[in-house]
């Protein structure tokens, strides 16, 4: 364990040289990736000399009970062995999961495009419910969202909402909020009281920078139009929605949230990125996929992966197998007992392979 904590120590002193170099600073891809490197790695540096601590504090306190001095002593050795030996062993699982390889996408800001599926008006108003759960999730987080464009359900909630999420380690935390999300309820439609499953699909893109795809803007079909819904007097007057198609493959991103035309085609423009480097990560993906059967997957949006069950008040994720019985408080914004639990998965996959490797 030592000698790969002194590796990374190597490195993070390597990494804090080249940073302050003016040649990484003027090639801000590079100045970007080695920037996240320090961070990880300075993480990383500061649990490890608490381990150097703990490990000479072991050896201090066996060499003063070999020494046999006086009997005040010796109690105060034995105490200090005790409590170090105790504390090292989950330090040392700490230190092991730092030392998985991080997915360089976790440190990416996020779109988020909630779709209402099967359940007709019943599935706009859960698409309406997922929108606010992971806002109210983002604002306990301390990140902050920006609206890019919303289609609104006839009785309430949204047909699609697309919005950005910017703070600390958002991919890495939401990225298993992809796939599609079920609810089993008695819809606000009902008349005879029955259950009714509804569904809506959640994505969650990694927000590309302009370094990571270029677009070459003479691929790019723009339309400006009219705004609808909610915004005031500028609403069906004045062209300042804008959509954007990228011919070679398609894809589609369009915005209308900003009164400014500017504005939305630079919305619209990194919603755009964003799935274009959506389609290349997820070629990468399903290429890791063959080679390691991963049962949590943030890639597959068709796979059922959450049911919230409103009459036994139980949320179920079919991926880990994990039931809990607090579905108003998780509706409510309170997913990080499920965000733990699939980390905790995943990252425990990861260190089995890693053992594997070994």
């Amino acid at each position: 364990m030592l000698d790969k904590l002194q590796i990374v120590k190597q490195r993070f002193d390597e990494v804090n040289d080249l940073i302050i170099q003016p040649d990484i600073i003027a090639d801000q891809k590079r100045y970007v990736q080695l920037n996240r490197e320090y961070k990880d790695l300075k993480a990383l540096v500061d649990k490890a000399a608490v381990y150097e601590t703990l490990v000479a504090n072991i050896e201090e306190a066996e060499a003063l009970i070999k020494a046999n001095e006086d009997a005040e002593m010796l109690e105060m050795a034995k105490m200090q062995l005790d409590e170090s030996r105790s504390a090292l062993p989950e330090l040392e699982e700490e230190i092991k999961f730092m030392l998985i390889p991080k997915d360089p996408e976790d440190a990416k800001n996020v779109v988020v495009e909630i779709r209402a599926g099967t359940g007709g008006d019943e599935a706009s108003i859960f698409a309406g419910d997922l929108y606010r759960m992971y806002t109210k999730y983002c604002q306990d987080k301390g990140w902050s969202t920006s609206l890019v464009d919303a289609n609104e359900g006839t009785a309430g909630g949204f047909k699609e909402i697309i919005f950005e999420v910017s703070g600390e380690e958002v991919y890495g935390t939401l990225k298993y909020e992809s796939g599609v999300h079920r609810v089993q309820r008695v819809p606000q439609t009902e008349t005879q009281g029955r259950v009714h499953t509804s569904a809506a699909t959640v994505m969650v893109l990694p927000e590309a920078e302009e370094f990571d795809v270029e677009i070459n803007m003479n691929d790019v079909r723009i339309d400006y139009f009219c705004s609808s819904g909610p915004g005031g007097q500028s609403v069906n007057t004045t062209y300042s929605a804008v959509r954007l198609t990228h011919e070679p493959t398609g894809i589609v991103a369009q915005c209308q949230d900003q009164k400014s035309q500017h504005k939305n085609k630079d919305k619209a423009l990194k919603v755009l990125r964003s799935r274009l480097y959506e389609l290349e990560l997820n070629k990468k993906l399903a290429e890791d996929a063959e080679k390691r059967n991963a049962l949590v997957s943030s890639g597959d949006r068709s796979a059922k992966i959450r049911t919230y069950n409103y009459p036994q008040g139980r949320v179920t994720d079919h991926r880990i197998g994990i039931t809990l019985y607090d579905l108003q408080n998780i509706i409510n914004g309170d997913i990080q007992k499920l965000v733990d639990e699939l980390q905790l998965y995943q990252n425990t996959q990861k260190l089995k392979a890693a053992r594997e490797e070994l």
